[in-house]
């Protein structure tokens, strides 16, 4: 089996959310994250900011930050479901030594 790896997860959101509604959007992907054996996860929202060059027809976007645990097999599937989330502009998974 294999060990569990510690990552950290940066995702760009449409601005259309307000605080209600992207703590909702984050919290469902982090039980999505606990139904693939992961731990240690917690959210940061990042805010609302300014884009650099439009993504998406878009402006703006939020920020969330994720950190979890989880073995390596399994990100397939979380980044799949990200990847057909129209409210996701962006994501990047980076593995944390």
């Amino acid at each position: 089996m294999s060990a569990t790896m510690k990552y950290e997860m940066m995702i760009l959101l449409t601005e259309e959310f307000n605080d209600s509604e992207l703590k909702t959007w984050a919290f469902n992907y982090a039980k999505a994250l606990r139904k693939l054996s992961a731990s240690e996860i917690s959210v940061i929202s990042r805010g609302k900011r300014d884009l650099a060059y439009t993504i998406k027809n878009q402006k703006r976007g939020n920020f969330i930050q994720i950190n979890f645990s989880s073995i390596p097999q399994y990100l397939d599937e979380f980044t799949n479901n990200l990847k057909f989330d129209t409210n996701v502009l962006r994501f990047l998974i980076l593995h944390k030594d």
